[in-house]
């Protein structure tokens, strides 16, 4: 999908709903409202994607 595609999809998933309690946070990149990172802005998928891909600075993959 590309980069146009994505922002307008966000952005159509982000426009103010009937009722204010529908509004949810989500992923920037895929537009998923479940297991979000505020502070990344990003779900849990696409934060370890992009962390193995080495694109968010100072995280590593950790394995115990």
């Amino acid at each position: 999908m590309s980069t146009a595609a994505q922002e307008a999809k966000h952005r159509q998933l982000k426009t103010k709903s009937k009722y204010s309690t529908r509004v949810f946070n989500r992923c920037v990149i895929c537009g998923r409202s479940r297991a979000y990172y505020k502070m990344f802005k990003m779900c849990r998928h696409c934060l370890r994607k992009k962390a193995h891909e080495g694109n968010i600075p100072g995280m590593i993959k950790s394995s115990w």
